[in-house]
């Protein structure tokens, strides 16, 4: 196995805040890209083209909102020096360059940026998760997760409670456009294996963090997109080594 890791996380990723720990960000700051671009990159192209049923799933009442969150990734990148975007092509960072395929807007975009992509849309009272590009699942697995609402998608996580799911659920209904929101959260592995996918039935045995190796956290934002009302949840993983987040001070 490839170790891919990063040297440290641009933010106190063991500080605890109550769940569900939401702070704001601005839309520049949205997207990330870090040392670990091209090995992240390489493992994200070898899912997608090797295992696409696993990582990529994408509802046809959702392809409006996967084509304006794709457009919303070049937006981005064009105000960025290390992509460049020319007509339907853009030239990563890595040398790579990656046609954008409108027909298939999440596939292109989980071979463009670091960043795994959610697309939820309200169905009755609760957003339901109906696309993804998931290379980099964080023991679970997207066929269980898709086209259900958010209480289905956080089975079976215990801090998960009612009143979990109803602030989590008005934050989702409140996000408002142009005023993105992030979150982080912080696990310790034995391994820094990136695709972790697991079923509900078998879920992971915590790695107790006085002995954990590695520690795994994400950078978790949301954003809703104005023309389709969908909202984006994006992840960003970092997987460090434990001597470099513990022998580093802390960021805020």
């Amino acid at each position: 196995m490839t170790e891919v890791l990063q040297s440290s996380i641009p933010y106190d990723a063991l500080k605890k805040h109550p769940l569900p720990g939401i702070a704001p960000l601005t839309v520049a700051d949205w997207l990330i890209v870090d040392e670990a671009y091209r090995g992240q990159m390489s493992m994200r192209f070898s899912l997608l083209s090797g295992k696409p049923d696993l990582v990529l799933a994408c509802d046809p009442g959702a392809l409006l909102a996967a084509q304006e969150v794709l457009q919303l990734v070049l937006d981005h990148l064009r105000k960025r020096t290390d992509f460049r975007i020319n007509n339907d092509e853009v030239m990563c960072p890595d040398g790579r360059n990656v046609t954008v395929d409108w027909a298939q807007p999440l596939l292109t975009a989980g071979q463009i940026i670091q960043e795994d992509i959610c697309l939820l849309q309200k169905v009755g009272d609760e957003h339901v998760l109906t696309g993804a590009v998931l290379c980099f699942p964080a023991s679970w697995t997207l066929a269980e997760k898709f086209m259900r609402p958010l209480t289905g998608i956080h089975v079976p996580v215990s801090e998960y409670d009612a009143n979990i799911a109803k602030r989590v659920q008005r934050l989702f209904d409140g996000v408002r456009v142009g005023q993105p929101l992030w979150r982080k959260n912080a696990l310790w592995y034995d391994t820094p294996e990136l695709f972790t996918p697991r079923v509900e039935a078998a879920p992971r045995e915590p790695v107790p963090a006085k002995s954990g190796p590695y520690l795994r956290s994400e950078r978790q934002c949301i954003l809703r997109l104005p023309n389709t009302d969908a909202v984006v949840f994006s992840i960003h993983t970092f997987m460090v080594r434990r001597e470099d987040i513990l022998d580093a001070p802390a960021e805020v």
